[in-house]
């Protein structure tokens, strides 16, 4: 991937407030992603707590908590 579209100072678009559930976030969200890593090469998803580790992981990047965000 290159990193020529991304400009050093810019403003971060993530994470995003999260005032509540969001629609887009969703199991397909989970396993398109782990599809897309495993085209990569990552192994793919064993068990329903690989499952829960990346959605953990896809929150914790995607939305800020009331802790950080203060």
């Amino acid at each position: 991937m290159s990193s020529a579209g991304f400009r050093f100072g810019s403003e971060r678009g993530y994470p995003l407030a999260q005032a509540g559930p969001d629609a887009r976030f969703t199991e397909s969200l989970i396993d398109s992603v782990a599809g897309v890593l495993v085209g990569y090469g990552s192994p793919r998803l064993a068990s329903l707590k690989d499952s829960a580790g990346l959605k953990s992981a896809l929150t914790a990047f995607l939305y800020s908590s009331q802790e950080r965000s203060k």
